[in-house]
């Protein structure tokens, strides 16, 4: 049995999407951004994946721009939550109302559609799930795809909802962790990231000290969906024996690919450090090893 099939509220299969294209209360929505890595590996340049959804997109999908219409503008963090009008009044344009179910997926990595599964969360939407393989197995199963701009949506309601802060870390909750044996803290980038060895570095290589690294790109299969239920207890065994989980990444993006599964292994009591190493490695104040 798969994930889709024990954990509906946080996946839903292409099979599903499928026969489910033209319910008026679903709406589909893709935030896949591309980063490409600047010439020295310091950080990334943030292109919002537009082009590559006119070329092909599930329809009636619509396209999130997560950078420029659901992150709040700082000079130098990237990613970073809007205020709660901010996604109100975007969720609306993309015609989501409180009753909405909302489908997210990505034309890039995973965690694209898991970060917005996990603002909607965030922002109190608990109807939304990731579609497990993404436009990757959809694509390669040859449904029905649309090109050019998303089609015209109705506007929707979705209510201003203060965020749940509960579910977001700051840097003093990871420093807090770094001191307690109560706190797993988890890092979702790459192997080669955590142990400084190569990739985006953010100013600094390495890893915050005392974090494990749990790869976002374990989480899936080469067919991009979620690895059985055994296989991520396994994989998270040790950190769920902790009473918290703390988990970043590079923006608070990949992170939420942690939220993600740990959520569908009953455990949820996970926060994401939102700023991530774009805000620690920056500071050489705050602690890191190789």
């Amino acid at each position: 049995m798969n994930n889709t099939e024990t954990h509906p509220r946080f996946l839903v299969s292409t099979e599903w999407l499928s026969a489910h294209l033209d319910d008026p209360k679903v709406r589909i929505l893709d935030p896949s951004t591309l980063l490409p890595p600047k010439p020295d590996f310091s950080l990334y340049d943030v292109v919002p994946a537009r082009e590559d959804f006119e070329k092909g997109h599930i329809p009636h999908a619509v396209f999130v721009d997560v950078e420029h219409e659901l992150s709040k503008p700082d000079p130098k963090l990237h990613f970073m939550l809007p205020d709660a009008q901010t996604f109100a009044d975007a969720m609306s344009r993309y015609g989501v109302s409180d009753d909405s179910f909302v489908v997210t997926y990505s034309t890039t990595n995973h965690w694209w559609a898991t970060r917005l599964w996990w603002m909607l969360r965030v922002f109190g939407h608990q109807q939304a799930a990731v579609l497990d393989g993404g436009f990757q197995k959809w694509q390669a199963e040859g449904r029905a795809i649309e090109t050019g701009p998303a089609q015209a949506h109705a506007a929707g309601r979705f209510s201003v909802r203060e965020p749940n802060l509960e579910m977001v870390a700051r840097r003093d909750d990871v420093l807090a962790a770094i001191k307690s044996a109560d706190t797993c803290t988890i890092n979702a980038l790459r192997p080669e990231q955590h142990a400084g060895t190569g990739g985006v570095n953010y100013g600094r290589r390495g890893h915050i000290t005392g974090s494990v690294s749990i790869p976002a790109l374990h989480h899936v299969n080469d067919d991009n969906t979620f690895k059985s239920e055994d296989e991520l207890r396994s994989m998270f065994a040790d950190a769920m024996r902790k009473p918290e989980v703390i988990t970043y990444c590079g923006g608070g993006i990949a992170a939420t690919s942690v939220a993600l599964a740990l959520e569908m292994l009953g455990y949820n009591n996970v926060k994401v450090y939102d700023a991530s190493l774009t805000e620690w490695a920056a500071d050489p104040e705050l602690p890191m090893e190789i």
